[in-house]
């Protein structure tokens, strides 16, 4: 049986422990959120499909632990993953000044070709917060980043970062940025998705 999209990406989610990565992914694939939700142990993980111009694309969101303990387990999910979301909670500022190592982290372990999206979380807070978004956006900037300031709490954002990140992907796609010939990318094509990048290169070819 044929596969229902034409494109998986494999995402990353990683940062400190309690900045809500894990409601962020509970929030986008299942609209739900637990205020009491438990530390993750290791990895957990969601997926959600989205259209785009008549294409199908499953995100495969790979939920990490923040404890140092189980950094070398996060590691080695970082390979072949096409987009790392770093998460930090803008009423910790530790958090934030945390975030360069992530960066660095993924840099190291990760596809060239990884797309990363600065995330700072908790911004129904408003009141406690240790962060400025400004800041915050300069760093993403200044690292060819993605930036949102969101809430899974209330959703504010939190669609806004996969659409977007999936958008720039296809962009990247449309470019050759990526070889999709060799699955450590981070994107794996289905039939479908073969037969549209055949279209695709016969379009540029000049044939019907």
């Amino acid at each position: 049986m044929s596969k229902k999209y034409d494109f998986m990406f494999k995402y990353i989610i990683i940062g400190d422990t309690a900045v809500g990565k894990s409601n962020l992914v509970l929030r986008y694939v299942y609209n739900e959120f637990k205020p009491d939700y438990n530390i993750t142990i290791g990895l957990e993980f969601g997926e959600k499909e989205v259209k785009i111009k008549n294409k199908t694309y499953k995100i495969q969101i790979w939920d990490t632990a923040g404890q140092e303990k189980f950094k070398s387990i996060t590691r080695t999910y970082y390979k072949n993953c096409v987009c790392a979301i770093i998460v930090y909670d803008i009423t910790k500022r530790d958090t934030f000044d945390n975030v360069v190592n992530w960066v660095e982290d993924c840099k190291n372990n990760s596809p060239k070709t990884v797309f990363m999206v600065l995330v700072g979380n908790k911004s129904d807070l408003d009141d406690q917060r240790e962060v400025n978004a400004n800041e915050a956006k300069d760093f993403a900037d200044n690292n060819g980043m993605l930036f949102f300031e969101t809430s899974a709490k209330n959703g504010n954002n939190v669609k806004e970062i996969f659409l977007n990140s999936v958008e720039q992907i296809i962009k990247n796609m449309e470019r050759d940025y990526y070889d999709l010939d060799n699955e450590e990318c981070g994107i794996q094509r289905t039939h479908r998705g073969k037969t549209v990048l055949e279209n695709k290169k016969n379009k540029k070819k000049g044939c019907c």
